[in-house]
């Protein structure tokens, strides 16, 4: 599917991809009919999202968020990799801003102020002093399937998974409840595609970036760039 001879779906494969959105919300890209994939991330209950992939991905869900009106606040262990697209971002109002790891203060999400959280804290995030909480949803970056993805993965509403390695695929399958053809179909997927799944659906995206999103993060990447 995509660029570089990625995978793509058999026909008989699309009835298994139905993730559950809304008509408002981040676009998280295209499904494989090239319609518009959109994620309501927003809830009046706490919603975790876990992200097994690049910070490509992860910082373009965060630009969009802001787009939408959201406020963005990033835990991150290496600004230096955030700070250009928090600034890009602001437009003077703090609607990006960047945090410590452990040092996220409370940041007062509402239904007309809500705060999405991006997590950027390594393979072993530590527990965080901010968590999910109504209209402050979570997503979690890890860079590959490490030791505590499973535990994250069981708590969450919603898992994206960009390309792994075959070993990796053969246990987020069983984890994510994939069938065998879609779970060796992991380690194929192209730079710019997600597999998005929840307890019960799941769905391919493919994240094309606007002008804009590339001329300030480049084009989609699979491997982050160094910290």
């Amino acid at each position: 599917m995509g660029r570089g001879g990625g995978h793509v779906l058999a026909a008989d494969e699309l009835a298994g991809l139905a993730l559950p959105v809304g008509d408002d919300g981040v676009v998280i890209g295209v499904d494989v009919r090239g319609r518009p994939a959109v994620l309501g991330i927003h809830h009046p209950v706490p919603y975790e999202i876990v992200l097994i992939g690049g910070l490509w991905t992860a910082q373009v869900l965060a630009l969009r968020a802001v787009g939408t009106g959201t406020r963005v606040a990033v835990e991150t262990g290496r600004p230096r990799l955030w700070t250009r697209l928090a600034q890009a971002a602001d437009g003077g109002m703090e609607l990006m801003t960047l945090h410590e790891v452990g040092k996220v203060p409370p940041l007062g999400a509402t239904l007309g102020n809500p705060v999405l959280v991006v997590r950027d804290c390594g393979i072993r995030p530590p527990r965080g002093r901010v968590v999910s909480a109504p209209w402050q949803p979570v997503l979690t970056l890890l860079p590959y399937l490490s030791p505590v993805a499973p535990r994250l993965a069981e708590h969450a509403a919603l898992v994206g998974v960009q390309r792994v390695s075959p070993q990796e695929a053969g246990r987020i399958g069983p984890l994510m409840g994939l069938p065998a053809q879609q779970t060796e179909a992991l380690s194929t997927l192209a730079e710019d595609a997600t597999v998005w799944c929840t307890r019960r659906a799941r769905q391919l995206v493919r994240l094309v970036p606007t002008d804009g999103e590339a001329g300030l993060l480049g084009h989609a990447s699979r491997l982050d760039a160094s910290s």
